[in-house]
């Protein structure tokens, strides 16, 4: 239990006892780690139109606006998908939402490889968006639900890390794929391999067993949640982080390509340097972040420390980039890789904990949905920038965004410490029940 007050949030002053649950079950680190593969497998999906962009692009004959249109298309459902998602989450079992989640979006993968024309492909983005929006309320769900704060930073920061290492390995290896073989194929065995996480994941995650007393609607829940300042400079944040990382990985190929002249070898290396530093960094920072908290640190210091210093330093090394010569180019992309670990390896820890057990499916669904709200308009933008003034102003726009990022985590949110949701008039657990004891990582 825990004592919650919240400056600027409706709950400033509630001295009522906070019930968190953690469950304890066995194997966590088994579901951990199917947690890291399926976001790797989640972001090589969601990025690789983007490494086949300069193919396509030729193949279909589309302007640099509509190549745009069709890397945003997935970024538009899969923002519109999250309230719902949220909500499924809460409701259901998370073993099995996630489940059906993780089949659409790896069969859409594979059916992309056959289809032909821009409405075709634009319909198969559609449907993308649809399948991977249960994917972050469902981490936040279980990691809510089964680690305790001080083992949350490094528990995340693998999450992140296969978010990072999803396009790192994608480009690495998608780009040389494509390359000698065509994207089509690439297409269809990424989206049939990824089939074969989903028997692991029925066998290793254990079934929801303690019932929960939740609303029926997905609309209803949801008041105390919009009543929460923290809840919307999450959201804020969550949009300045999405804008820059989906700028990166959906322009970043092409930019490479066409706008510093690589060769598709080359630009799978640079551009799989700055994913793969984007990896170790939010490992070593997600790690370092539990350590200072078991020794006493404050969570609020050191979740909205790592988020400041890394949207400020992010800002600062895409503006480096763009303007480096070629030599320091790969320095600059490592530096942009390290400052975007380090920025986003809190971005999930933080609502896990305002959240609490029971809401966390909501909350993050509400900041998914407008942080991808912000981020959709990142591919979309650039574009249409390219088209018109080159690719220089959207590294300055996008570093704008990053130091908005740093400002809204710095000074929007509240403590970080669970929300009172019994004094906001919502009831997460029956009275009476006891609450289950925290697990954490062996």
């Amino acid at each position: 239990m825990a004592n919650v007050t919240h400056p600027g949030d409706s709950n400033f002053g509630a001295t009522t006892p906070v019930l968190s649950a953690p469950s304890q079950y066995p194997g966590m680190n088994r579901v951990l780690f199917l947690l890291g593969l399926s976001v790797l497998l989640n972001y090589i999906d969601r990025s690789n139109l983007s490494i086949a962009a300069p193919l396509l692009k030729s193949e279909l004959g589309i302007s640099n606006t509509q190549l745009g249109t069709l890397l945003s298309a997935f970024f538009w459902t899969y923002a519109l998908m999250q309230i719902p998602a949220g909500w499924l989450v809460d409701r259901f079992d998370v073993k099995y939402v996630f489940a059906i989640g993780f089949f659409i979006w790896s069969g859409a993968t594979a059916v992309t490889g056959v289809l032909h024309g821009f409405f075709a492909l634009l319909l198969i983005r559609i449907v993308l968006g649809v399948g991977e929006s249960v994917a972050f309320p469902s981490y936040s769900k279980v990691l809510g639900g089964h680690f305790r704060e001080e083992r949350r930073g490094f528990a995340n920061a693998l999450i992140i890390s296969g978010l990072a290492l999803g396009p790192a390995i994608g480009i690495l290896i998608g780009g040389n794929v494509v390359d000698k073989f065509g994207w089509r194929p690439f297409f269809l065995a990424l989206g049939l391999l990824g089939m074969l996480w989903l028997p692991p994941w029925a066998a290793w995650m254990p079934r929801r067993t303690v019932p929960k007393q939740l609303p029926a609607s997905p609309l209803s829940g949801w008041l105390p949640l919009l009543e929460q300042r923290s809840a919307w400079g999450t959201a804020l944040g969550q949009a300045c982080v999405n804008y820059f990382l989906y700028f990166l990985l959906t322009w970043l190929p092409s930019y490479l390509v066409r706008g510093r002249h690589l060769s598709m070898q080359m630009m799978s290396i640079e551009g799989g340097l700055l994913f793969l530093m984007y990896a170790i960094a939010a490992a070593v920072c997600g790690k370092l972040s539990d350590r200072w908290i078991l020794t006493g640190s404050s969570p609020t210091l050191v979740r909205k420390g790592s988020m400041a210093v890394g949207c400020t330093g992010l800002g600062i090394a895409l503006v480096l980039t763009a303007l480096a010569s070629d030599r320091l180019l790969p320095w600059m992309l490592a530096l942009s890789g390290t400052m975007l670990g380090i920025a986003a390896c809190a971005t999930w820890a933080i609502p896990q904990t305002l959240a609490g057990p029971a809401m966390v499916g909501r909350w993050t669904g509400l900041q998914n949905f407008i942080g991808n709200l912000g981020g959709a308009w990142a591919p979309l933008l650039t574009g249409f920038l390219v088209d018109h003034r080159g690719f220089s102003w959207p590294f300055f726009i996008t570093a704008g965004v990053a130091w908005m990022g740093a400002l809204s985590w710095t000074f929007i949110i509240g403590p970080i410490e669970e929300v009172n949701w019994e004094h906001t008039g919502h009831r997460a657990i029956p009275a009476g029940q006891a609450s289950t004891p925290e697990s954490s990582l062996p």
